[in-house]
């Protein structure tokens, strides 16, 4: 699954930019460091523990990585794997956009709302013929006006602070206005999304 889910980050360092991974494991995420040495010699790979009583959820492992990245940052979650039709070079796509409109998304159609409840559920609308985020929620109680939920973020390096608030509960998100690239499929094997 790991593998799976750096596929797009592989891409990233394919193509010429210089990629720096920042890894916040926990004290029980040991054996998954000792996994992830196998890309040393794809890409920079920084690792941070997560001190869960300090820093806990998802938010605060963002809150944790931020310091060590530079340049635009992708929000790519292990459990998260992309495929299908629009995923080769999704991630890339995404990143490039940051330049001009500082936040981008790599999406899946969905309607279900029970996937929706699970997931950052957005509403996408196309606007001359570029899909954009039209309002976006962490895991909406009413899923009712979402029709997709994104897989990757990426951002700007000057809106990078903000990253946390796209999954903090209670925050409003960052993401409306960013252009969305639609792909087949998106996995989250922590859930029940397939």
């Amino acid at each position: 699954m790991l593998d799976r889910s750096l596929e797009a980050v592989v891409e990233l360092a394919k193509s010429g930019l210089d990629v720096r991974v920042v890894v916040v494991f926990g004290t029980h995420k040991l054996d998954t460091v000792s996994y992830l040495v196998r890309y040393a010699e794809i890409f920079q790979m920084v690792f941070v523990h997560q001190d869960q009583s300090f820093e806990p959820d998802l938010d605060g492992a963002i809150r944790i990585a931020l310091p060590m990245t530079q340049g635009p940052v992708a929000l790519v979650l292990p459990d998260i794997v992309v495929s299908g039709a629009g995923s080769a070079g999704s991630l890339l796509a995404a990143v490039r956009h940051t330049e001009v409109s500082g936040w981008s998304v790599v999406a899946a159609e969905e309607r279900d709302p029970d996937t929706l409840r699970q997931m950052g559920a957005l509403a996408v609308v196309e606007e001359d013929g570029v899909a954009r985020v039209g309002a976006a929620i962490d895991k909406p109680a009413d899923p009712s006006e979402f029709n997709a939920f994104w897989g990757m973020v990426a951002v700007a390096e000057e809106e990078a602070h903000r990253l946390p608030d796209v999954v903090s509960k209670g925050a409003a998100s960052p993401l409306p206005g960013a252009v969305a690239h639609m792909v087949e499929r998106i996995v989250n094997y922590n859930t029940a999304a397939a």
